[in-house]
């Protein structure tokens, strides 16, 4: 009699353990829900990814540290809190944290409940280490994204959670490259930048870098709630009166690689210009880089056009998903992206910082497009007055003064239009001294970082040699409504003379230059403006007038 055949028993999928209080998944088989969540449990980065998600656009998975976890102690938030969100990441991605052969990398990142720029941390690429770098390289085929991500680790890490001084590994990235732009580096001087990068950190920290992936996310998630209570993220709550006792989400994502080559970069933009609310897209992008050159206000970045042009179905892409994004959530929308390899991922959407005429534009056209309603813009509209419908521009110079309206000594890209002139001061105490004794200033810095936002707040325009028009600190100068001119190749700052160079004019701390925000212009000396009135827009303000007074807001303009 013949034995009879033995059957495989069907698999039976085992039921995931339930996740901790205040932990959350998005993009996984069984990701959270936005209509059950709100951005007080999630802070808006997560609760915003999550909606994206749920409208089917590519969102990397992830996983979130709900705000309840930034009070509690570090000894409250154990590895275990985070583990079976991180297998549930893992089943979605296809990859295993920490695995030697097929390992996943994360990026960390804080999210509050409200919208807090480039006040707090965010790491990249965790849980690359000398085990899973080998993994990682026959996962891509790539030595020079391997390299240039673990080089990024290390110094991210370093700075973010050591505690070390940034500028380190900025000099030892200059002493190996040169003149030459870090993108140019081949692989072989990356991983030697890398080895150098990991004897600084010997070194400073008086410890090696940590080669253990659990390790380096505990101490990443630690850093992000711990950047809550930075210097910079309580001036800023204190600038604009956010509760301190909100606290901050930590996502924990999938990392996708703007640096992969081939059609590979990363990117921020504003769905419409923020400076002026016109319905076009407003996008920096860096090809072969990462999200934080871009923000960092560090590097130098360029405008779409070269996206459109290398990858114009990509570019198009965006277009309709960003589009899609802004009349999901009613507003216009500041986004971060990625393109790995040709691929388009979206990282980030909030709704974006604009000056006070962009915000008119903006409320009044989308009153026309159907996705507000009269009373609802006119609620949204309600701080601001009619003198938001003009602009501030040159008409000549003061007595004395240079031509300055003629002959412009440099040209920047501009973040925040307007005219600001004032006295060179290339530090926080130079502001705080000469705003004292009630003389305007501008600030003038090699980079565009939110570290300076005290100064910020007390000058009247910022002037960098490096960073684009959607660093954060750009964002906050708009926020504020300081004149913002960023990426500036013509300036050079000695601080140790305290003096600047622009073009081929020395000029001393001290002395008076002015920022034409509105066509990117420098110029020596002082100018005279006038304001200019945009009659059409005005019409179309006067004319929610009745839903303004409807809704309850106070009389029209």
């Amino acid at each position: 009699m013949p034995a009879t055949p033995v059957i495989p028993p069907v698999p039976v999928p085992v039921p995931a353990s339930p996740l901790p209080p205040e932990v959350y998944t998005f993009g996984t088989a069984d990701a959270s829900r936005a209509d059950t969540l709100g951005p007080a449990q999630l802070g808006f980065k997560a609760w915003n990814l999550l909606r994206m998600a749920e409208l089917g656009l590519p969102v990397p998975p992830g996983l979130v540290l709900g705000t309840a976890w930034c009070q509690a102690a570090a000894a409250a938030r154990p590895p275990a809190v985070w583990r079976e969100a991180l297998a549930r990441l893992e089943q979605a991605s296809g990859l295993r944290f920490g695995d030697e052969r097929r390992p996943l990398l994360v990026s960390v990142r804080s999210g509050a409940p409200v919208s807090m720029p480039g006040m707090m941390q965010t790491l990249l690429d965790i849980g690359l280490c000398e085990t899973t770098l080998p993994g990682f390289l026959r996962q891509t085929g790539h030595p020079r994204l391997v390299w240039d991500a673990y080089r990024r680790l290390v110094a991210t890490y370093g700075e973010t959670v050591a505690g070390l001084d940034g500028e380190l590994f900025e000099t030892e990235l200059r002493t190996l490259a040169g003149h030459r732009d870090e993108r140019d580096l081949d692989f072989s001087e990356l991983r030697t930048l890398t080895r150098r990068y990991l004897a600084l950190y010997r070194e400073h920290a008086g410890q090696p870098f940590p080669q253990d992936p659990q390790i380096q996310l505990a101490g990443a998630i630690e850093a992000v709630f711990a950047s809550w209570q930075s210097p910079q993220a309580q001036a800023y709550r204190a600038m604009h009166g956010i509760d301190a006792t909100v606290g901050t989400a930590v996502t924990v994502q999938q990392m996708v690689f703007g640096n992969a080559g081939g059609v590979s970069g990363a990117g921020v933009g504003f769905t419409r210009d923020p400076t002026s609310g016109e319905p076009v897209p407003w996008v920096d992008f860096l090809l072969h880089a990462q999200g934080e050159d871009v923000v960092s206000g560090r590097r130098r970045a360029h405008g779409h056009q070269g996206l459109a042009e290398r990858a114009p179905a990509v570019w198009q892409q965006l277009l309709a998903a960003t589009r899609r994004v802004e009349a999901a959530l009613g507003d216009m929308q500041d986004f971060e992206f990625t393109v790995q390899d040709g691929r388009l991922y979206l990282l980030q959407t909030r709704t974006g910082k604009r000056s006070a005429r962009a915000a008119v534009r903006i409320a009044l056209d989308l009153v026309e497009e159907g996705v507000l309603s009269a009373a609802q813009a006119a609620a949204r509209l309600g701080p601001v007055d009619a003198a938001a419908c003009g602009w501030t521009r040159i008409v000549a110079t003061l007595p004395g003064a240079t031509n300055a309206a003629a002959e412009p000594l440099a040209r920047a890209a501009s973040a925040q239009a307007g005219v600001a002139s004032g006295e060179i001061a290339l530090d926080e105490a130079r502001v705080r001294e000469r705003r004292a004794a009630g003389v305007p200033v501008l600030l003038l810095r090699r980079d565009a970082e939110t570290r300076d936002l005290a100064a910020l707040e007390l000058a009247g325009g910022l002037l960098t040699s490096r960073g684009a028009r959607t660093a954060h600190a750009a964002v906050v100068a708009r926020q504020l409504g300081k004149v913002c001119l960023v990426g500036c190749e013509a300036l050079q700052i000695d601080e140790a003379a305290r003096t600047v160079r622009l073009g081929e004019r020395r000029f001393r701390e001290g002395e008076v230059l002015t920022l034409d925000g509105n066509d990117g212009a420098v110029y020596a000396g002082e100018v005279r403006t006038e304001t200019v009135t945009d009659a059409d827009l005005l019409a179309r303000w006067r004319r929610l007038g009745a839903a303004r007074t409807a809704a309850g807001i106070g009389p029209s303009a």
